[in-house]
């Protein structure tokens, strides 16, 4: 197999290094916007829209309810979009897996704006609203993967978690961008106008964000170590149980650690906090909406803080410094939310910010180092992908029932700790490898035990030098 040469790797004072960098950025900003609108929208206006006969019979908490279920179904389907853009991303390329999820992702969003109501078509509505959202699901779990590792691999060693720090501030800038929209939608309309036509605006507009996020990521280069790699004419199949066979120690680590961010971080990105102060407390959306936007500008400054500091610190302390942080401000955080003070709401939000940046900002480098190359794509797109479900696919969803099923936050509170726990115990257990080589030579050890693994079952013969390999 050729081996890499290190003059081929991408120094970070090179133009190429910008494009990468601010092609993985934008185009996962874009794709989370699209992903964060839908689930701000589900907080605060598609429950009447498309579940009325749930508020009609159940009453406004149950539509709710199913609402935030149409949130956390599309999270099934992010392992699919893993492994299918993984797969592919393999044969033709990650750069063109990118484009193509960013563009199924901007196509359903826009639908979504142009879908009648229940009032309209009755029972077709919400099915409809529903398979686009799987859409929505498909994508986004292709999506990271690529993004983050065509960031890292470009990366020299030592600013590596840098690096990969780009396409993680692309989720709250997402986030931030999707809060604005429906701000700004919200603070120029009434509200009759708004539930009429209103929130639709924010899912049309992606339409224009789609376009110019593609256009940037057809402008970036493949991975260096894939175009590398593309060259051996050695290429045949992996089975994707080989990689749960060989791997599933860091997948289920990983999967464990991504899942104590997503549980803490969908309770804004989720919108269960949007729902719970304008729907519970009766404060105004409006300025909620400029809270959560703050946070969102505070996430990306700590995500980015977080990056550059794993390069330093290592990744695990990192981790340590956001779990730990995270533990012991779950309970304030809603002892604050509950005094209805928009000022300590906006406080325990922005301080949130920083175990959300310090669970996250280090990931792409994280899980790039925990898996060989051989299996790379698949190994670090599925941990992301499983960690979304666990922590992020029905957090809104489990919060709100908690909420309604005590009667106090702090049940919602205790939920987030218990999840933080398992994670900071995941993070504990976890060996660094913070600067790694990521070539497939490098890998050594882990390939032998891959190849006598895949051997003594049978396994059908594989590929090892291109990461995803199904």
């Amino acid at each position: 197999m050729t081996q890499v040469k290190p003059e081929i790797i991408l120094n970070e004072r090179k133009p190429e290094d910008r494009r990468v960098a601010v092609g993985t950025l934008v185009g996962t900003a874009v794709e989370w916007y699209d992903f964060f609108i839908y689930a701000n929208a589900a907080a605060i206006v598609l429950a009447p829209l498309f579940f009325d006969p749930f508020v009609a019979s159940s009453g406004e908490l149950a539509g709710r309810l199913v609402s935030f279920a149409t949130v956390g179904i599309s999270f099934f389907f992010r392992p699919l979009g893993a492994a299918v853009a993984g797969h592919y991303g393999d044969k033709i390329g990650r750069k063109s897996m990118l484009v193509a999820t960013l563009i199924l992702m901007g196509a359903a969003t826009f639908l979504i704006g142009l879908l009648p109501t229940y009032a309209q078509i009755g029972f077709w509505a919400p099915a409809l609203l529903l398979v686009l959202r799987i859409a929505q699901g498909f994508a986004a779990g292709g999506e990271w993967g690529g993004a983050a590792l065509m960031a890292v691999e470009h990366a020299p060693a030592k600013k590596r978690g840098l690096f990969g720090g780009f396409p993680q501030i692309g989720v709250p800038l997402g986030m931030l961008m999707a809060t604005v929209a429906l701000w700004a939608v919200d603070s120029l309309t009434t509200e009759a106008q708004f539930l009429s036509w209103g929130w639709r605006i924010p899912f049309l507009f992606s339409i224009v964000l789609i376009v110019i996020g593609t256009v940037i990521r057809l402008g970036v280069s493949e991975s260096p170590v894939m175009e590398e790699i593309a060259q051996n004419e050695e290429q045949v199949r992996l089975p994707i149980v080989e990689m749960f066979r060989t791997s599933w120690r860091p997948l289920v680590r990983m999967a464990l650690i991504f899942m104590g961010n997503g549980v803490a971080g969908y309770m804004i990105a989720g919108g269960y906090v949007l729902s719970y102060t304008v729907n519970d407390l009766g404060l105004e959306r409006e300025t909620i909406l400029t809270l959560i936007s703050l946070t969102s500008a505070s996430w990306i400054g700590t995500t980015l803080l977080a990056a550059w500091a794993s390069d330093r610190i290592t990744r695990k302390t990192t981790y340590l410094i956001g779990f730990g942080s995270q533990l012991l401000w779950v309970f304030p955080l809603f002892m604050l939310i509950d005094t209805e003070s928009y000022l300590l709401i906006g406080l325990a939000l922005i301080v949130l910010s920083f175990p959300l940046g310090f669970t996250y900002g280090q990931q792409a480098a994280t899980f790039a180092e925990a898996f060989p190359a051989k299996i790379r794509y698949s190994g670090a797109g599925l941990a992301n992908a499983i960690g979304a479900i666990l922590g992020g696919a029905f957090a809104p969803l489990i919060a709100t029932a908690l909420q309604a099923n005590f009667g106090t936050s702090m049940a919602v509170a205790a939920y987030i700790f218990a999840v933080t726990v398992i994670a900071l115990i995941a993070t504990i257990t976890m060996k660094d490898m913070t600067g790694r080589p990521l070539t497939s030579e490098a890998d050594g050890e882990l390939n032998q035990i891959i190849e006598k693994i895949a051997a003594e079952t049978d396994a059908i013969p594989v590929t090892f030098e291109r990461g995803a390999g199904f």
